[in-house]
């Protein structure tokens, strides 16, 4: 049997599991005269507005690979989970269903827990259009206290081409700028979410002739990580190596974690914590997540 054959087979068995712990009642529909546990799959195929036969050959593992659209009207048909979307997609196409845009921007007391665990290694987690909805004291206080700022203005790109300070903690600015416009606009794109930025870009174009000029350049780049320097007001320069996480089951959601590049780094990052009244002067006033 080929890998072709063993996927298809494994994606028919799937579904006819899922199929037949669907209850008939929930949808509506009468339960007299069922051989079988679940709903029938003429049933599946006219909820996902498609073919019953072809229906059947996918289940029988003939049916061929389905288009991506075909797989999330399957899967909305049979009511599956986040999680068993993506191994429908696995199954069907052998790789991950493109990464949707939720409404839902907050986070999980045990998200928070993470980001505040990260103690002298300032952390934040930023959504698809890079609202910033999540942070730690360590962020608060070497980098932007976003809780300063209204919920509106808690936005990397707002910060970053508004916010003087931020451009002059940088050590190489532009480069830096355009690193920041390109990653964004591969998220954007990424999660679909290209028309619900569209004020926020069109915005800051009017705002920032630098954000308008390096959009307009087209550049797309990868997050990844790297090494970050910052010119820090108190500290002088701060070395930092940032790298950047998918959150689990909320693909798109990103966590960014600065960690001190050296030993010196961050026993300096760690005594400025500590001091409360130094914290207090530096609220706002260097750098966002870039």
């Amino acid at each position: 049997m080929s890998q072709t054959d063993t996927r298809e087979s494994a994606l028919g068995a799937f579904l006819r599991d899922r199929r037949t712990k669907l209850d008939p009642a929930s949808f509506g529909l009468p339960l007299t005269r069922r051989r079988t546990p679940g709903l029938r799959r003429e049933e599946v195929a006219q909820r996902a507005n498609v073919s019953a036969t072809w229906y059947t050959w996918l289940e029988q593992g003939r049916g061929g690979a389905p288009s991506a659209d075909v797989l999330d009207r399957i899967a909305r048909a049979l009511m599956l989970t986040g999680a068993e979307r993506e191994h429908l997609f696995v199954l069907g196409l052998g790789r991950l269903p493109e990464v949707r845009l939720q409404a839902d921007d907050s986070v999980t007391p045990r998200l928070q827990r993470l980001v505040d665990a990260f103690e002298y290694s300032p952390a934040i987690v930023k959504n698809a259009t890079w609202d910033v909805i999540a942070w730690n004291r360590a962020f608060a206080t070497v980098m932007t206290d976003y809780g300063a700022l209204p919920p509106e203005r808690r936005n990397v790109l707002r910060v970053f081409f508004g916010n003087p300070h931020v451009r002059a903690a940088q050590f190489d600015w532009e480069s830096v700028a355009r690193f920041v416009v390109g990653v964004f606009r591969a998220d954007v794109a990424r999660v679909g979410a290209s028309a619900k930025v569209a004020a926020l870009v069109d915005d800051l174009s009017r705002q920032s002739p630098d954000f308008d000029r390096l959009w307009r350049s087209n550049d797309v780049l990868s997050h990844g990580g790297g090494l970050k320097q910052l010119r820090h007001p108190v500290l002088g320069t701060v070395n930092l190596e940032f790298s950047a996480f998918a959150v689990d089951g909320r693909p798109d959601l990103g966590l960014v974690v600065y960690n001190p590049a050296t030993e010196d780094d961050r026993e300096r990052i760690k005594a400025l914590i500590a001091s409360s009244a130094e914290a207090a002067t530096l609220r706002g006033v260097a750098s966002p997540a870039t």
